[in-house]
């Protein structure tokens, strides 16, 4: 058995244990999880790109898995009806002969419809009609435990931590490809290309899409295009790109500067890498993750005046809007089997914890414990429309405008990596991308 093997077996152990402590706790016998499966289009035979519900991966290590169902009792062996239809248009996907598969009774069904229930109280869990649920006497999705399992997945086991790891070691092959192909002259789509071929997945496969944007397109911050021609400069390079292994994801942001970048861009874009490492440093458990948001525009305020961007104080960007004209994202958020994982705007308890007014895009809310797992990426975009209104502010006369429509066809700026909250400090999941 290899180790992380027994770390699985250790997780899903571990998992039983928690559960039953969670169902015990609002009087249920047991909950049904299902897996969710691909819809089709609308007045269409084809279906999108899938990836299996949350809660069901936290269970077992599928991502693609569809139609089945795992039904927890405490006190019993958890039950795995593993979907298998016999059909010659798809291959169906075997039980894979590994170690977490003994610690489920598995019955393969051709089947999709969910297994037969002992009497009792039951939840339901997933993406399923309600006249379903009604028909099989359950409760769906019933909030209050939904919120306490979204819970448990907040602090990585050791296996989790291990599965992120290895999907960071991926990603990152990626992310050199891709830098490559960049410094050859490659367009976008060439660069996904390589990105994908170097971290060996398919596009349907990637945790979220691929961002591959090139000069004015990093300053997109969710660009969702690949040009197939390559740009006549090459001033910048900005990819978000991940990688699943066991259904945990990697969420790894790079930027370059390119032959043709603007020697300014170059000085920011040092500036950005050690602003990043600096907050990354600021990890420990106890510290608040609002504060390090707060940290991030303070010290965005201040390279922004290094680098001869501003005039101001750095007290009067942020507090005139400048800084968040540079960064309107968040500074990070939760990471696991879904890239913005749960319970990053929930306390322990399940109390609400939105974000504060000048940050409405913050996902994660929260002091950091020992065994999350947080992004941690600041911006500098050079984004006109976001730009533009402070031209009518009183503190345009501290803008040096023509430095920033110089760096306007750069785009932007995003460093992120993948860091593990330890019991003293933090472990950068993420490695060098030298």
């Amino acid at each position: 058995m290899t180790r992380i093997e027994a770390q699985h077996l250790a997780h899903l152990s571990a998992l039983d244990d928690a559960y039953a402590d969670k169902l015990g706790r609002y009087g249920y016998d047991g909950v049904v999880i299902y897996s969710g499966h691909a819809h089709l289009h609308f007045g269409d035979d084809h279906a999108g790109s899938f990836a299996s519900f949350g809660h069901f991966l936290h269970w077992v290590p599928l991502a693609g898995t569809q139609h089945s169902w795992l039904l927890i009792r405490p006190g019993h062996r958890p039950v795995l009806q593993w979907h298998m239809p016999q059909d010659f248009w798809h291959l169906s996907t075997p039980v894979p002969d590994e170690a977490w598969v003994k610690h489920f009774d598995i019955i393969e069904s051709n089947a999709s419809s969910p297994p037969s229930l002992p009497p009792g109280r039951y939840a339901l869990l997933g993406d399923v009609p309600s006249e379903q649920a009604q028909s099989m006497g359950v409760e769906l999705n019933p909030e209050q435990l939904w919120i306490a399992l979204d819970e448990l997945r907040v602090r990585k086991s050791p296996y989790e931590v291990a599965c992120l790891r290895e999907a960071n070691g991926l990603a990152m092959a990626g992310h050199q490809a891709a830098r490559d192909a960049f410094e050859g002259g490659a367009a976008e789509l060439d660069i996904q290309l390589a990105y994908l071929a170097a971290s060996r997945q398919r596009e349907t496969e990637v945790p979220y899409q691929n961002i591959v944007g090139r000069n004015e397109h990093a300053g997109v911050l969710h660009y969702q295009h690949y040009d197939i021609r390559p740009a006549e400069r090459r001033y910048s390079l900005l990819v978000d790109a991940g990688h699943r292994s066991r259904g945990y994801c990697a969420d790894i942001t790079r930027t370059w500067s390119g032959h043709d970048s603007d020697v300014r861009f170059q000085a920011l874009l040092e500036g950005m890498n050690a602003l990043q490492q600096n907050l990354v440093r600021r990890i420990a458990p106890g510290v608040h993750f609002v504060d390090l948001h707060w940290q991030m525009h303070e010290q965005l305020g201040r390279l922004l005046k290094e680098q001869g961007l501003i005039d101001c104080s750095v007290e009067a960007a942020i507090e005139q809007g400048v800084t968040y004209a540079f960064c309107p994202h968040g500074l990070g958020h939760l990471l696991g089997l879904q890239v913005h994982d749960v319970g990053g705007r929930r306390g322990p308890d399940g109390t609400a914890l939105p974000p504060p007014d000048r940050a409405p895009a913050l996902r994660l809310t929260r002091e950091l414990e020992t065994g999350m797992v947080v992004t941690i990426e600041p911006g500098c975009y050079f984004i006109p429309m976001l730009l533009a209104p402070l031209r009518e502010t009183k503190v345009a006369h501290d803008i040096h405008w023509e430095a920033i429509d110089a760096l306007t066809s750069h785009g932007g700026i995003r460093v992120e990596d993948n860091v593990h909250v330890t019991e003293t400090a933090y472990e950068n999941l993420t490695p060098s991308a030298d």
